[in-house]
């Protein structure tokens, strides 16, 4: 906080050592301005001084210059008069008309008061001038200008005899601090963290005896965490330093398992005593993630980094950046494609046609455009549900209702491994993986429900379910199936029980579960898409815009986090919704007829696929282009 020279915009240099004789709107000037007043001052109370922080003594004669604490203004274009670079006004009057702060202006200047604390600059600071004149007292001045404090007085002590190791003065602070602490058992607790701190410091420093006093004479009286104590007690058997911090998980003696004791210290105190830790840092982390909540568009990867972003603009994401455009379209297959579902890997995109085939795609990491890889033939009735094993090495395809087959390919190979059918009067239409990738449920409507191996072994069947869509959840026990009553139901193989999970009011044509199997995506008949929480069994949001008759449509998530969700449509659009919005973000068109499923890449948040009765599927990116221009209207659209 330099006074600002009289040189208007020319760049400010470091002013020479204090004169009497110097002349100009530097430090040396302001301090013979005050006369000899100021001659025993140290350099970060002549900061002060010329800050008008400080109240000086009555000016005397010496020295000739003009008065600056008895009312008499200074010269005309002098730093004093062009307010010293503190933006308060010269003279003792001016202390006293000192505007009053209100709650969160004083907040605030804590909240900065503590990260330049953090910093370093409480102690060095690498601008020049600063470093000259007073480094030390940067926070101080700080402080002392607005009238505020940055912590109380007995948690500062605390603080540094903290950071010094000297415990015993630290527990003594803890008696001042007391009345200041809401809890009283909150005092015993910090009483603990110290006095364990202590007794690995003694550890560390093969002080056995000294650390055997404390475990005994100090923390075991405070009778509080005994479990805690017993594990501390084993530290004594540790021979090296380096088995201790191990052990321990500790990083040993010294500033950063301090600090981090500190830390944990400061959850005690209220924030009037003593603010959190890195306050201002997290009050910022918190606003770049509301911000990134908010964003539409907002499909890259979460980095709660600070130094990824800036603040001094806000978060927006282009539209432009997301998989609205039309990137490839695939005309391989020859009647209506029905089904298509990216590789658990992403490396892969496999395509169900009515044409009798599945196609298996290759994805180019570098261009994100597709090849043929493989074509699968023979299945009779046409393909209209695939199914990837969790390691990509297998895929299961089935046909429309009215077929009894099953086929389980190879796809590394192209093989067929087998070709599963238990009855003719059977309908395999849908089908899971069990997680361990050694088994698959699979069933119709026609009342099938079985649990299969690789070879096509029935393993287990339920009676009576007619089953319309199938899940596996992920812990290795429970299969989701939707029926013909409009509802999922939880059915487990190994205890021969079922529950009601989700009841609609109209036929549940196809469903997709998260990754961490807490939401399910339902495509509901004559209604749309639905979300259900499976955990609080309630219906979360229906999603609007979407066609949705009788025909089945398979929707699913997609984007980083999964913070999006895309369907098809009866329209010829594709739908895409953020997770909380009802309102579709983008709306898809290209399609010419029924658009029967979307599959979003699980590895490439960027690319989505779509299949539809037009015999085509086409690949959804990026926009090609995307200048400055867009992002600078896209911003502005925002700051609107």
């Amino acid at each position: 906080m330099q006074a600002n020279g009289a040189g208007g915009g020319q760049q400010q240099q470091p002013p020479p050592p204090p004169s009497s004789s110097s002349q100009g709107p530097d430090l040396g000037c302001l301090n013979a301005q005050n006369g000899e007043a100021s001659s025993g001052l140290t350099t970060g109370e002549q900061l002060a001084h010329a800050n008008g922080l400080l109240p000086s003594a009555n000016n005397g004669d010496g020295g000739g210059g003009p008065s600056v604490n008895n009312g008499v203004s200074a010269p005309a274009g002098s730093a004093l008069e062009m307010g010293g670079g503190s933006g308060v006004g010269v003279g003792s009057s001016a202390l006293k008309k000192k505007k009053r702060l209100s709650q969160s202006d004083e907040d605030v200047i804590r909240l900065i008061g503590q990260h330049l604390h953090g910093l370093g600059l409480k102690k060095q600071h690498r601008m020049i001038v600063w470093r000259e004149y007073g480094s030390s007292q940067t926070v101080d001045l700080l402080m002392q200008e607005s009238g505020c404090r940055l912590e109380h007085p007995s948690a500062t002590k605390f603080r540094n005899h903290v950071m010094e190791g000297e415990w015993d003065k630290a527990e003594n602070d803890l008696n001042e601090l007391k009345p200041l602490v809401h809890s009283s058992n909150a005092i015993v607790k910090m009483k603990f963290l110290l006095l364990q701190q202590k007794y690995l410091e003694y550890l560390e420093d093969g002080k056995v005896l000294e650390a055997l006093q404390v475990l005994r004479g100090e923390l075991t009286p405070l009778k509080y965490n005994t479990e805690r104590i017993h594990i501390l007690s084993g530290y004594l058997m540790c021979s090296h330093p380096e088995d201790l911090r191990t052990k321990a998980e500790w990083e040993g003696k010294g500033t950063t398992s301090r600090s981090k004791l500190l830390d944990k210290l400061q959850t005690y105190l209220p924030p009037s005593v003593m603010l959190p830790p890195r306050r201002l840092q997290n009050l910022l982390r918190q606003a770049v993630e509301l911000q990134r909540d908010r964003c539409l568009y907002h499909n890259t990867k979460l980095d709660n980094n600070l130094e990824s972003v800036s603040l001094l603009i806000d978060h927006v994401c282009n539209r432009k950046h997301f998989p609205c455009y039309t990137q490839q379209i695939l005309t391989e297959h020859c009647n209506e494609v029905w089904f298509c579902k990216f590789s658990n890997d992403g490396t892969k995109l496999a395509t169900g046609s009515k044409d009798t085939t599945v196609i298996i795609w290759q994805v180019d990491p570098d261009t994100h455009q597709l090849k043929l890889l493989k074509t699968l033939e023979g299945h009779a009735y046409g393909v209209s549900y695939i199914a990837w094993s969790p390691d990509d090495n297998y895929l299961v395809a089935c046909g429309p209702d009215d077929c009894s087959e099953l086929w389980l390919w190879n796809v590394q190979t192209g093989e067929l491994r087998t070709k599963m059918s238990q009855s003719h009067e059977d309908s395999l239409t849908s089908v899971a993986w069990n997680p361990d990738g050694k088994r698959f449920v699979t069933g119709g409507q026609r009342g099938q429900f079985y649990q299969c191996d690789l070879d096509g072994n029935l393993l287990d069947s339920w009676e009576g379910v007619r089953v319309q869509c199938l899940w596996c959840l992920t812990d290795g026990k429970t299969v989701l199936a939707s029926d013909t009553h409009q509802r999922i139901r939880g059915y487990n193989f190994e205890d021969l029980t079922d529950r009601n999970i989700v009841q609609e009011d109209h036929p549940i044509m196809s469903f997709t579960i998260s990754k961490n199997g807490r939401l399910a995506l339902l495509n509901v008949a004559t209604q749309g898409v639905h979300l259900w929480d499976l955990q609080d069994r309630v219906l979360v949001r229906k999603y609007q815009g979407v066609t949705q008759g009788f025909y089945t449509i398979h929707s699913c998530f997609g984007g980083h986090n999964e913070d999006f969700i895309a369907s098809g449509s009866e329209d010829h659009k594709v739908y895409i919704w953020h997770k909380r919005s009802e309102l579709p973000i983008a709306e898809l068109t290209g399609h010419t007829r029924t658009v029967n499923c979307v599959s979003w890449n699980p590895q490439i948040p960027s690319m989505m696929a779509s299949a539809s009765d037009d015999g085509t599927v086409r690949i959804w990116g990026p926009s090609p282009f995307v200048d400055s221009q867009d992002i600078e209207e896209e911003c502005s659209s925002m700051d609107s």
